[in-house]
C-alpha cells in the first residue's frame, strides 16, 4: 500500500486548512472562474459546481489515498469563508519531497493569506511529517506567486524552459501559450532564516494540527 498523508486540518493564526467538503462547491466554482486562476493554473475550464463537488467527494480523497499528495480548502477562522485552495502533488516518499500549488480568491488577495497558508503547510510537512524538501513552480509572468515564494523564504533554483501552458480568454475561446517556470525550493533550515521574522508578517505563530 502506498504511503499517504493523513486526513487532517492545519490551523494558522488566521486560517484553517481542512479537507474539501461538497458544501464548498459553490465557493470553489466562483473562485476558479477568475481570469488569473484560468491563466496561471492547469485547473479545468470551466470549473463547474459539479466538478467542484466531484473533486471534494472523489478526486481529492483518491489523490490523497494514492499517495500523490493532498488537497486542502483554506478558510478564515473568523468567517469560515473559503479564501483559497492548497494542493500538494508529485510527492516522492523516498526523497521526502513534494510540490505545492496555491490559489487565492480574488476578493482575498493582498491580505497575506497565501504565504500564511503555504508556510503553515511547510511547517506541518517538515515538523510533523518528516519531509525534507518543498518545491514551488511559478510561471515566469506570475509575479504574485513569486512574491509568495519569496515571503516564505523560498530559494530560486533556476528556470525550467517552456515547461508550462498559460491560458487567456479570447472571445469564447481559451488561447494557450507556452511559458517558462521558475523553480523554488524550501528546506527545513530555510524556516529558521532571520529574514522570515524581521518584519513580523507572520509573527511567531506555528501551525496547530486538528486530526
Amino acid at each position: 500500500m502506498a504511503a499517504s498523508f493523513p486526513e487532517t486540518a492545519i490551523s494558522t493564526e488566521r486560517l484553517l486548512l481542512r479537507p474539501l467538503a461538497e458544501d464548498d462547491a459553490p465557493g470553489l466554482a466562483t473562485m476558479m472562474a477568475d481570469d488569473l486562476v484560468l491563466a496561471w493554473t492547469d485547473l479545468p475550464h470551466p470549473f463547474t459546481e459539479e466538478y467542484a463537488a466531484e473533486l471534494a467527494r472523489t478526486l481529492a480523497p483518491a489523490h490523497r489515498a494514492a499517495g500523490r499528495g493532498i488537497v486542502l480548502a483554506v478558510t478564515e477562522h473568523l468567517t469560515q469563508r473559503l479564501v483559497g485552495l492548497v494542493e500538494l502533488r508529485n510527492t516522492d516518499w523516498r526523497l521526502r519531497s513534494t510540490e505545492i500549488s496555491y490559489v487565492t480568491a480574488a476578493w482575498a488577495r493582498g491580505e497575506g493569506y497565501a504565504p500564511e497558508a503555504v508556510l503553515g503547510v511547510a511547517q506541518w510537512l517538515f515538523e510533523d511529517r518528516g519531509f525534507l524538501r518543498l518545491e514551488l513552480r511559478t510561471a515566469a509572468g506570475n509575479t504574485a506567486a513569486q512574491q509568495v515564494a519569496q515571503k516564505i523564504g523560498g530559494i530560486s533554483e533556476g528556470v525550467l524552459r517552456s515547461a508550462w501552458i498559460v491560458r487567456g480568454e479570447s472571445g469564447e475561446l481559451v488561447a494557450e501559450s507556452r511559458s517558462d517556470l521558475i523553480l523554488w525550493s524550501l528546506l527545513p533550515e530555510d524556516l529558521e532564516s532571520p529574514e522570515l521574522h524581521h518584519d513580523g508578517w507572520h509573527g511567531d505563530h506555528r501551525y496547530v494540527l486538528r486530526d
